[in-house]
């Protein structure tokens, strides 16, 4: 009988732009591939490649009981109804969800990956706190059933559920990249640019890289600085159409929307910059290492797990945009250092996240090999 597969996620086009090789590994290998997500207008696509796709009522914000008990049922039903060898969930409704209703379900193999912790567990008060205790609780009984494993993508998180759970947890650093696509061109040292590539949320420290490149203007003023990304309405920490408006009109970075061709952004760049607050390990980092291209980010989990400090990149303060204007200037004034960083960068690229190397590792623990 042919085993079966099934991915469970939030949204159908953060499964395509990170862990879309997984299901077509999967295909290779044989398996029937199912994936249940909420639905932008990726259906058509994921359906084109083979895989059989079940849609989710699921938001990716806080709503009311009822909406989140219906995403809680049908992906109970839809769980039960393929019965699969492998269930993978991902990202933290799907974890949260589809660890509880699974442990009603006899499923062979129950794979959790936590790629990052959440804006939750970056809030500050008292809210926060109890509702970190809360996600704690539900993490405990949710993905500490037998025949589970968790992913985690950073040291960080891997103690933070070390201290929750008694299941194996694997290390796999970010969702991986092909090389033969981001490939290293070397850079022009003429006409410095600056570029960050985001989903436009505060969290992800869009404020301090517009503050550092007003700063940074007043020394430099030929250097451009780019951001490219759009607002996410699901996401309680997203941008508004008011403040990218506000934005464009201060005019120190020039404000792109979403592009499908990172690649060739990062190789038209010099330094590539992600000031966020906390991360599992950004897939934006990733692609600039593979591009060769030298970074300054944040010194907090999931950022600086994916550069090696000093010698691919540069750390700065997190919320402090003097900080990281203080790092873009070190890379801006010296070309060496740039380079030499660029050059540092591929070779961890080609060490560390060569998607290859990261779909044999989920192979490893969906064929029982960990």
């Amino acid at each position: 009988m042919t085993k079966k597969i099934l991915f469970i996620v939030n949204i159908d086009w953060f499964f395509i732009t990170h862990r879309l090789p997984l299901a077509l590994e999967a295909l290779k290998k044989g398996y029937d591939v199912y994936i249940a997500c909420g639905i932008s207008d990726k259906k058509e696509y994921l359906e084109s490649l083979g895989l059989k796709v079940y849609p989710l009522a699921i938001s990716r914000s806080g709503t009311t009981i009822k909406r989140e008990f219906k995403a809680f049922t049908e992906i109970y039903k839809v769980t039960k109804e393929i019965n699969p060898d492998i269930a993978h969930f991902i990202t933290i409704k799907p974890v949260l969800y589809g660890g509880i209703t699974s442990r009603f379900l006899n499923i062979s193999k129950k794979v959790f990956s936590i790629s990052g912790l959440g804006f939750i567990f970056i809030r500050q008060g008292i809210k926060a706190s109890i509702v970190r205790m809360i996600i704690k609780s539900m993490y405990r009984f949710a993905l500490g059933g037998k025949k589970s494993y968790v992913i985690v993508q950073n040291l960080d998180d891997k103690e933070v559920v070390k201290s929750i759970l008694n299941v194996p947890i694997i290390l796999i650093k970010g969702s991986g990249v092909d090389l033969n696509q981001y490939k290293w061109i070397k850079e022009s040292n003429q006409n410095i640019k600056v570029s960050m590539a985001c989903r436009l949320l505060k969290d992800k420290g869009v404020f301090e890289y517009i503050d550092a490149s007003r700063i940074l203007k007043q020394k430099f003023p030929n250097i451009e600085f780019e951001l490219y990304g759009d607002i996410d309405i699901g996401n309680p920490a997203s941008l508004t159409m008011e403040d990218t408006k506000k934005i464009k009109e201060n005019g120190f970075v020039n404000l792109y929307g979403f592009t499908d061709n990172i690649a060739n952004v990062f190789s038209d760049s010099n330094i590539i910059v992600l000031p966020s607050y906390r991360e599992g390990l950004p897939k934006v980092l990733i692609e600039a290492a593979s591009c060769g291209r030298a970074v300054v980010t944040t010194d907090v989990p999931g950022c600086r797990d994916a550069i090696e400090p000093n010698i691919s990149g540069l750390l700065c303060k997190v919320r402090d945009s003097k900080s990281l204007a203080e790092m873009i200037e070190k890379l801006i004034v010296d070309n060496n250092l740039r380079n030499s960083m660029g050059k540092s960068g591929r070779e961890l690229a080609e060490r560390e996240f060569d998607i290859s190397k990261i779909v044999k590792k989920h192979f490893e623990i969906y064929e029982g090999n960990i």
